[in-house]
Formats: C-alpha cells, sequence, structure tokens
C-alpha cells in the first residue's frame, strides 16, 4: 500500500468518525450534545468578513430562489421535471467559492443553485426555467440542461453519471492546453454505482488530471435508500481502488466545503492531481416536484433539518459578530427583490423563435 493511500485511509476514518455523530445517527437526547449539534465548528472563520457573509448571501439567495421555482411550478409556469436543490446549498456554494472564475462546474440536473453560484444570474436561470429566449440556453435547456460558456458552466445532464466522464475530460484538456485551470464535477451518490464514475476515477488518477470529483450524498437515488442500493456506503472509501485522494465532508457546514475542496483544487492546479470529496447532505424535498417522497417519514425529514445549512451558518455569523439580526433581515430583503427581479424578468422574456430549434445543434454548422 502507498504511503499516499495510507494517508488517505488514517484521514477518512477520522472524518467519518467526527462528521457521523450529527448526519448518520439519531438526534442526541442530552442537552449538552445537542447544543453541538446546533451549531458549526468555528474553523473557517479567520476568511475575511466579507466572503463569509458572501456565501451566506449566496446561500439565502438559493434558497429563495429554489422556493419560488416551486411555488412557479405549481402554478404551471415551469414545465417538465424540476429538481430543487433546498438542503444541499452549503455543498454547492462552498465548492464553487473555492475556484477561480475561469476553472470548469459541469454537473447533474439539480444544478440551478450550481449555476448561479458559478455566476449565472437568477434572471438567466429562471428564464430558462420558464422555457424563455432569454434563458442561459435561450430556453432550450429548461431545469435539467442550464449551460453558460461565459463563465465555464458546462451544464446539467440527465443521464445519471453521464457529466463524470465528461468531466475527465474537461480536466485533460486542460492538461493537455498546459493551463492550470480545474474543473469541478458534481454528481449524487447514486451515480457512483455507474460503470462512468469508476472508469473516469481510474483515468484521471492514470493520466494525473485535475478533477475535482465531488459527490453529493443526500442518502437517496431517487426514491432508493443509499442503504438498499449500495454494499459500501462511504462513497469516499472508493477513491482507494484507485490510490485517488479523497474527503468525507460534513456537506451542511458551507465552511468545510469550502475548506476541502480549496485543498483538492490546490492539489489539482500544482499536481495535476484528482481528489474525490464525499460531501454527507440531505435534501428536504422530494427528488422532483412531481415525487411526494412517501419513502421518507415527516420525522426523518425534521431530524435533518435541526441541521439546516442556512440556520447552522447564520448562528455561527451571529454568535461571532459577522451578522446581527438587523444584517440578516436586511440580507433577506435583499434577496426577496433579486428572486422577484427574477421572476419579472422570466415573464417579460419572450418566447424563443421557431427558428431557435435549428441553432448550436452543432458546433459547426
Amino acid at each position: 500500500m502507498s504511503s499516499q493511500t495510507t494517508e488517505q485511509r488514517e484521514r477518512g476514518a477520522t472524518a467519518t468518525g467526527s462528521i457521523s455523530a450529527v448526519i448518520d445517527e439519531a438526534p442526541p437526547k442530552s442537552e449538552k450534545t445537542s447544543k453541538a449539534t446546533s451549531r458549526q465548528p468555528d474553523a473557517g472563520l479567520e476568511e475575511d468578513r466579507d466572503t463569509l457573509v458572501r456565501l451566506f448571501h449566496q446561500m439565502l439567495l438559493i434558497r429563495r430562489f429554489e422556493e419560488k421555482c416551486a411555488e412557479s411550478y405549481s402554478l404551471g409556469k415551469i414545465g417538465g421535471f424540476c429538481h430543487l436543490y433546498i438542503g444541499q446549498e452549503a455543498v454547492g456554494v462552498g465548492a464553487i467559492s473555492a475556484l477561480r472564475d475561469d476553472d470548469y462546474v459541469i454537473t447533474s440536473y439539480r444544478e440551478h443553485g450550481q449555476a448561479i453560484a458559478k455566476g449565472i444570474s437568477p434572471e438567466a436561470v429562471m428564464a430558462e426555467l420558464y422555457g424563455k429566449s432569454g434563458g442561459c440556453s435561450h430556453g432550450k435547456g429548461g431545469s435539467m440542461h442550464l449551460f453558460d460558456k461565459r463563465v465555464n458552466f458546462l451544464g446539467g445532464h440527465a443521464i445519471v453519471g453521464g457529466q463524470i466522464p465528461l468531466a475527465t475530460g474537461v480536466a485533460f484538456a486542460s492538461k493537455y492546453k498546459e493551463t492550470d485551470q480545474v474543473t469541478l464535477c458534481f454528481f449524487g451518490e447514486a451515480a457512483v454505482n455507474q460503470g462512468a464514475f469508476h472508469e473516469s476515477l481510474n483515468m484521471a488518477q492514470l493520466w494525473k488530471l485535475p478533477c475535482v470529483y465531488v459527490c453529493e450524498n443526500n442518502m437517496y437515488g431517487m426514491g432508493t435508500s443509499l442503504e438498499r442500493a449500495m454494499s459500501l456506503q462511504n462513497v469516499a472509501e472508493k477513491a482507494c481502488a484507485y490510490e485517488v485522494e479523497s474527503e468525507f465532508v460534513d456537506g451542511m457546514d458551507v465552511l468545510a466545503m469550502r475548506a476541502a475542496t480549496q485543498r483538492a483544487v490546490k492539489r489539482a492546479r500544482e499536481k495535476s492531481a484528482p481528489t474525490l470529496i464525499e460531501a454527507r447532505t440531505y435534501r428536504y424535498m422530494g427528488h422532483s416536484m412531481s415525487d411526494p417522497g412517501k419513502y421518507r417519514t415527516r420525522a426523518e425529514i425534521e431530524k435533518y433539518q435541526q441541521r439546516d445549512p442556512i440556520k447552522l451558518f447564520s448562528i455561527t455569523l451571529k454568535e461571532n459578530s459577522i451578522l446581527n439580526d438587523k444584517g440578516i433581515s436586511d440580507l433577506e430583503a435583499q434577496v426577496k427583490e433579486q428572486v422577484e427581479q427574477a421572476v419579472r424578468f422570466a415573464e417579460e422574456s419572450p418566447e424563443p423563435e421557431p427558428g431557435e430549434l435549428y441553432t448550436n445543434v452543432y458546433a459547426n454548422p
């Protein structure tokens, strides 16, 4: 066994032990332990105030944006499939905050929040959900296929695990062109059972590619629980088969996600080496808007809502005098206006022209 793999195993075991109490087990009964799970560690608070407030603002914006999406979908203004990111905001915001503007992000169909975090405007995202020409994909992609080359957001992908080999190819292109750009790839834990995941990690390690693979483990693949679908349920451990560095992270802690991704991005940029991050998180809504969610109990959802990533981070910010109640209220008001503006833009944006069906079909028409 290589020293790299030994270090990886030791770190993974430590991380798993520290996180399981707040992610996997039942809520603690003692008052002392309950207080411990109602807040986040202060690690990461050495960041400057502007960065911390920006992270909180992005998480809050994504939450309110997704809530408005649910409302608009129920009113029939958004059609097709619609997968919401509510509960998982800390993963996307924390990870993407560790990137440079010219780095790449590629992801699955639950991508509204990640698109906003990467720099696509809420207006362009909402218009795309409405199927309007002002959308980032000109109304042709909808909820599952957001794309914007200008910010290197390379799309949401509907095929489970389909984006993982694409991300590996993008990272190969960066290395081939001798840039120091990094590719960040998001996928759910159900994609780990696809052969594309294993083939990609093997190739990324063999060819030393600057790719960071982020598994958003919300413990359900559609309506199937992790326990029923995966023999080895700690996804981070699977990296050992390919001698890829890995970390297991509390995905409800935006600062933990930012720090872990910063380490992975540094490794990719300086050593051209891949990393697998398992972010243990939880989605509060169904798999999609059409999912009644009868495979989960109300008690289970409420257990994880005790560690709502936005609530936890707001407590941390207030306890460390970064924000007070008024500051949070002001941000809420700002975010509400941003979301309302996104809806106005989407509703006023025109329908795509019929000729749009024939644009961007081929790279060189």
